[in-house]
């Protein structure tokens, strides 16, 4: 389906699954009380607990997913929950929190959980798949939903190589999933928007452990011994430029640290060295060829400085790589509730997301959910302890996705 200008939406406008007030008073509390508790990757044990309830007194079925955190519940299915059927829409959210402080001080729905808090939105995703699951189970009883869909509410994003992994392993949530679609919060977008772009949108991220020995000595004598405190420098400063020196510019393969530690006193040449960090990357195939590239340049470097390296790279998460047909049918899906002036285009980030696992077995797209208050010049980056939206991108997540459900009708 395309759909080309706004005056080729008279019949469309009428799509039902608009969000009804109530509900949305509903949500907007729901969110905030998954943002004063948030869980980590894989202790989710609440909020699944909070979404079950929910899905039950509206009279569906979810099934928690066998770690016991994280769960999917089947709209429209014939023959059952988990039976599947033609075209099933799957909607992912993922479910956990990060280890961070919350800093909004201001803020009456601040985490109550000491260094715990939801910095990515991943409350707001998980709250626009349930309002979405209600909006879409009332429908499917009026006769309105033409294929079924599935919520799936995923744990431990945050947890490389991400919880989608064994969601789809062990889990079996893509059984019977002909497509499936996220939104991720972006608070470079105006609440009421959404960003989109076919093919890459994300990164692959790995992370990179590495331990850098030597026999230690004083700091009056570092030509004795091994200066590791240098070497751990040059470790830092160069491998990232020998890195992007050995594959395509345009595969953006990058290593950037984010903890050194080492010694003891001023005037002793440790023994032991840590860093750890990420390595991220554009292109699919210089993803594949990373670890070794990171290798070899870590060894050389190590090398030439007398150092020891043992390196522990585990491997993260592929690009998210948005199908054309399935991004399409959300710009449909968000142009027929809010027109064309509400989508925008968006840059491939070097942010890495699990939802890349289900892209392997399915087609499928993620749109950025805009979060940012409209007019507001100070941005709210994810990952920070102040992270907070804008509860209108609530609303138009909700609509959003079930305008997608409504519009999947196959060809």
């Amino acid at each position: 389906m395309s759909l080309e200008s706004e005056a080729d939406l008279s019949e469309e406008a009428m799509l039902p699954g608009t969000l009804p007030e109530p509900l949305r008073a509903e949500l907007v509390a729901f969110r905030r009380d998954l943002h004063m508790h948030p869980e980590l990757g894989f202790q989710e044990f609440r909020t699944t607990k909070a979404i079950k309830t929910r899905l039950e007194r509206a009279g569906l079925k979810p099934r928690v997913l066998p770690n016991g955190t994280g769960l999917v519940c089947d709209i429209g299915a014939d023959g059952g929950e988990w039976s599947g059927g033609p075209e099933m829409l799957a909607m992912r959210a993922d479910i956990d929190a990060l280890p961070i402080p919350d800093a909004k001080t201001e803020c009456a729905y601040r985490s109550t959980v000491p260094d715990r808090c939801h910095a990515c939105g991943h409350d707001v995703h998980t709250t626009v798949v349930l309002g979405a699951g209600l909006v879409l189970a009332d429908l499917h009883r009026q006769g309105l939903l033409p294929r079924p869909v599935r919520l799936l509410f995923q744990p431990a994003e945050e947890v490389l190589p991400g919880g989608a992994a064994d969601a789809i392993e062990n889990g079996g949530v893509l059984e019977g999933v002909a497509r499936i679609i996220a939104v991720h919060c972006d608070p470079r977008v105006d609440a009421g928007r959404i960003g989109l772009r076919q093919g890459p949108i994300t990164s692959a991220c790995d992370r990179l452990e590495i331990a850098l020995d030597g026999p230690g000595g004083h700091t009056a004598r570092p030509h004795l011994t091994t200066d590791l405190v240098t070497a751990a420098a040059r470790v830092v400063t160069d491998v990232p430029a020998i890195v992007a020196r050995r594959v395509d510019a345009r595969s953006g393969l990058s290593v950037t640290w984010g903890r050194i530690e080492s010694g003891h006193a001023p005037n002793v040449i440790p023994q032991h060295a840590e860093l750890s960090g990420t390595v991220r990357c554009l292109d699919l195939e210089a993803w594949r060829l990373a670890p070794d590239i990171v290798h070899a340049a870590i060894d050389e470097v190590a090398g030439l400085h007398r150092a020891k390296s043992e390196i522990n790279y585990v491997r993260g998460v592929p690009p998210v790589v948005n199908d054309p047909d399935v991004t399409e049918l959300l710009r449909d899906a968000m142009t027929v509730r809010r027109g064309l002036h509400s989508v925008e285009g968006t840059e491939q980030s070097l942010g890495g997301e699990d939802f890349s696992w289900y892209l392997e077995h399915v087609p499928g797209a993620m749109a950025r959910l805009g979060v940012r208050t409209p007019g507001e010049r100070t941005v709210r980056d994810l990952h920070q302890g102040d992270f907070d939206v804008d509860e209108h991108a609530i609303t138009v997540g909700v609509e959003l996705f079930t305008a997608a459900a409504l519009l999947n009708t196959g060809t």
